[in-house]
């Protein structure tokens, strides 16, 4: 597959010479928590086929931006992961994820798929330090059969995939209540006092909760105020 340019001796042309292709943002964005296999790929990109999954990855790989490995035991398989020059695409993938969800989400669509693990980089956009200051807690966060969790330090966040070992407090919510919770720019505190989620554990830890992470109210792009 013959790889586009802008022709343009600019950083910016360049850098979307190199990632500005259908997908390819997207990939950067799964492997910006964690290595992934070929299928867990498939499965978080459903849309994007094998073949082009294929060449995109293969793109990633021949530009120094993301490369194979194996993962540990007892998987022992092999994955994707970011490389240094991936990794450091972060703090663009999580302005535009800043931008979009004052700019672009709105309602969800019918046609469009949602996973709820693409809140573990929400997580991070959103993320309030001022707020954090002086915090310490870990918190896990349940939406249906996903699982991820934030590490909170002083300030700074630690967002992954999968259960906390020792979780401060605990935030369960259904799918559908977090996707309305999204559009709507609400917090994860808001719908603990509506009811649409529950909490447990430590009452400063869940008390901390309620400015961390706040989500701003869609804003229309046009002047005539036509929401996105």
């Amino acid at each position: 597959m013959e790889q586009r340019t802008y022709n343009q001796y600019c950083a910016t042309a360049r850098t979307l010479d190199l990632v500005g292709e259908r997908w390819t943002l997207l990939l950067i964005r799964e492997l910006l928590t964690g290595p992934k296999r070929f299928g867990d790929l498939q499965t978080s990109l459903r849309g994007l086929g094998t073949g082009l999954l294929a060449a995109r990855l293969k793109h990633l790989e021949r530009e120094g931006l993301a490369h194979k490995i194996t993962l540990p035991p007892p998987a022992r398989t092999s994955a994707y992961a970011l490389t240094e020059a991936g990794e450091d695409l972060g703090p663009a993938i999580l302005q535009l994820a800043r931008w979009g969800l004052k700019w672009a989400m709105g309602e969800r669509r019918e046609t469009e798929t949602f996973h709820p693990g693409w809140a573990v980089l929400g997580l991070r956009a959103c993320f309030n330090a001022e707020a954090a200051a002086g915090l310490r807690a870990v918190y896990e966060f349940r939406v249906d059969d996903e699982v991820f969790h934030a590490r909170i330090d002083d300030g700074t966040i630690e967002a992954l995939h999968g259960p906390a070992q020792h979780p401060d407090a605990t935030v369960t919510i259904s799918e559908e209540a977090f996707v309305s919770l999204t559009g709507q720019g609400l917090t994860f505190a808001d719908a603990i006092e509506s009811g649409a989620a529950s909490a447990s554990g430590d009452s400063e830890a869940l008390h901390g909760l309620k400015d961390l992470f706040p989500l701003p109210p869609p804003h229309a792009r046009k002047a005539d105020g036509t929401p996105p």
